[in-house]
Formats: structure tokens, sequence, C-alpha cells
């Protein structure tokens, strides 16, 4: 089976190509590579590998820059999503376009639906959000819409790096207690991600690392962890405060919490606490320093 990864150069490509099952012929096209922007370029590079499978992990994802580049946000975000469903639709390959959680409002009390209706409050999820209907629109048969949240990885810009830069640089941070979500190590979506490679499935489906943080939970157990395993030296105050005293551009989600039950059912395995794989994303970034 030939597959291609769009945004090969970012962290879920990444993990998708140090995961990668030894029976699958992959072509992992990075963004200097391939514009998807281009529909000239996405029709004739994708074109040419005629895979059978092609996963869009290429996207915008600079939530607060997004608010002064809405343009941007949307050329990569959803007309250049519509570009890989058409070129999907031509080529007769399935389609992964991945999303976010960020096309909730965060205004539900309870885990977030495949089904529920999405209704973002910033661009950034405005924009993920016009991408998951073209593609559906275009392409919906042999689609898969795969919803995640809150995602690191020892590569590439996220949060876990920030925080562990930010605690050898600070005497103390400030971090949101009142957003609340799923923290979600790129690795274990990167495995997902080929289980569904394998499935002739449609839809949306949610996944993410199991349990819930708000983002200083997070910050607290990411210190706790690097002081463990000798990442961070010392200790610092991490103190909570609200989204109103952090003054973000974008808004964000105050509950954006994915429910996976539907794709439990399907993969037949329920994904790690999230906390487990903080420690294991951790020694990733101890056995590379």
């Amino acid at each position: 089976m030939k597959v291609v990864i769009t945004g090969a150069n970012g962290q879920l490509g990444w993990e998708l190509q140090r995961t990668e099952p030894s029976d699958i012929s992959s072509y992992f096209l990075h963004s200097k590579e391939l514009d998807i922007c281009n529909t000239v370029a996405v029709r004739k590079t994708i074109g040419a590998i005629n895979p059978q499978v092609i996963v869009n992990c290429a996207a915008y994802t600079a939530v607060d820059k997004a608010e002064q580049e809405k343009e941007m946000a949307f050329a990569v975000n959803s007309q250049g999503a519509a570009n890989i469903a058409e070129v999907a639709r031509h080529n007769g390959a399935r389609l992964i376009q991945m999303s976010t959680d960020f096309v909730f409002n965060g205004k539900k009390s309870q885990p977030y639906l495949p089904e529920d209706i999405p209704n973002p409050i910033c661009v950034y999820g405005a924009s993920k959000l016009d991408g998951e209907k073209r593609v559906a629109a275009i392409h919906s048969a042999h689609t898969i819409i795969l919803r995640t949240a809150w995602l690191y990885s020892s590569q590439g810009n996220n949060f876990v790096k920030t925080m562990l830069r930010l605690m050898r640089e600070r005497d103390h941070l400030y971090i949101v207690s009142d957003q609340v979500g799923t923290p979600t190590w790129a690795h274990g979506l990167a495995e997902t991600i080929w289980k569904f490679v394998e499935m002739p499935l449609n839809g949306i489906f949610h996944w993410t690392d199991s349990g819930v943080a708000s983002w200083y939970d997070f910050a607290v157990a990411i210190q706790e962890e690097a002081l463990q395993i000798g990442i961070l030296e010392n200790e610092i105050p991490i103190t909570p405060i609200m989204t109103k005293e952090y003054h973000a551009p974008a808004k964000r989600p105050t509950f954006s919490v994915l429910d996976k039950t539907s794709t439990r059912k399907i993969l037949g395995y329920i994904s790690p606490h999230w906390r487990v794989c903080l420690r294991e994303m951790l020694k990733d970034v101890k056995s590379e320093v």
C-alpha cells in the first residue's frame, strides 16, 4: 500500500515517520516539497505517486497569529485541505484529514461527541472547521476526519518544549487554569493513524490520550516529571491564573475534551493516560540531549 503524508516536517509527520509499519510504502512530503495551497502542485505531485491513502497533516497551527493572518490560515486549513480532497477523489484514494478540538466553543460540560455541532470561537478553529466541511463535501464517502487536541512531541514547537525552556530561564511561571482539555502525545496519535490507514472507513472520529487537565495541571506535571528524570535541575513556583489575565489574541475553548468512545470501539483499545505518555515523551527528550 502506498501512503502520502503531507506536512511531514511537523511533529505529527515526524512521529508518523518513526512509527511507519514495515508493510507500507510511504511518501513523506514536507511543506517545502509540497505547498498544499498550490492546486497544480498538489495534482502533479500526489497524482504522480498515485497513493491508496493520503494523510493530510499539513496545517496552519499558530492560533494567536491566525487572528491577524486569517487569509493564510484559511488558505492552508481550508483551501489546502480542499485541494488534497480533490486529488484524493480524482485518484480514488482514501483521505485522513486531521482536525482539532478548537472547532468547538468550549461551553459544553461533557466531552464532545463527533456528532456534536461545532461552533469555533477563533480564526484557527473556524479555518479548520471550514476545511472539514469542504473535505466532506468533496470526498465524504472515502474520508476520515480525525480530531485531536493539545498535541506535543519531542520534535517541533509545542507546549511541553516551551515549558521546559521557560522553566530553565525563569524563576516563576503563571499558567492558565480555567481551560480544560487532554494533552496528546503525537507518537500515540501516529500509531492510531496507521491503524486507520488500514481501515476503509469514513466519517468523523476523535482521538486523544486519556484523562483531562488544565494547562496549569499540564505544566505542573511537566515540571514534576522532568525533575524526576533529570531534565530539569531546579523547581520553580507555578501559579494558576485565569484566561482573562493572560490577554491572548485568540479566544480558546474553556472545555474541549473529546469523547473517544466510538473510536475506541472500532480500534479495540483505550489510549494511555496523558501523564503516562508525557513521561515517555520526556524520555525521548532526555535521550536527544
